[in-house]
């Protein structure tokens, strides 16, 4: 309302327009209040939501950390073992060669030994075989021999050294040596 309109109302009818004024005003300060008051609360949810957020967001970043320092070191640990894998693999490659040069010269050295073997066992059935052939050359002489024999004068009997005891046994020489006694008339 202007000026003039105001001048040509009564004191009555300004002062009920007055009061409704002053009420609507009251009235609106009240809502103005309680829309305060809800955005207060609204803003007091919110921050506290903040702040729980915050919370979350610290462990989750702590976390996070421990996450990153615990890839760092499985990496650092997959590759120690990707490293030991491949000197290990280097050791396996390394031992199997050896192993095989090793093994051809055990063959070879086993072929050798097998030759030196057979060549002993011929030997020593030559040997065997040459002993029974003096033993019984030695009772045919034995038998033949007029008035008995006696140790001294049987040809090609096999005689202990006795020695004087100094020697070790089993040394060339030794006492425990056996040797071939001939007769002087062989």
């Amino acid at each position: 309302m202007s000026d003039e309109d105001l001048l040509e109302c009564s004191k009555e009818e300004l002062v009920s327009r007055l009061r409704k004024e002053e009420s609507e005003k009251i009235s609106a300060l009240i809502q103005r209040g309680r829309l305060i008051k809800e955005v207060n609360k609204q803003l007091q949810g919110h921050l506290l939501e903040i702040r729980e957020l915050k919370v979350i967001n610290q462990r989750l970043q702590e976390e996070n950390v421990e996450l990153r320092d615990l890839c760092c070191f499985l990496d650092d640990d997959r590759l120690k073992v990707k490293k030991l894998a491949r000197e290990w693999q280097l050791f396996g490659h390394h031992a199997a060669k050896v192993m095989r040069e090793d093994l051809g010269g055990y063959l070879k050295k086993l072929a050798d030994l097998e030759r030196m073997q057979d060549g002993l066992v011929k030997e020593n059935l030559d040997l065997k075989e040459l002993c029974l052939v003096l033993e019984e050359e030695c009772v045919s002489r034995s038998d033949s021999s007029p008035g008995g024999s006696t140790e001294l004068n049987l040809p090609c009997m096999v005689a202990r050294d006795l020695g004087d005891g100094s020697s070790s046994t089993g040394s060339v020489g030794s006492p425990d040596q056996l040797h071939l006694v001939c007769s002087p008339d062989d």
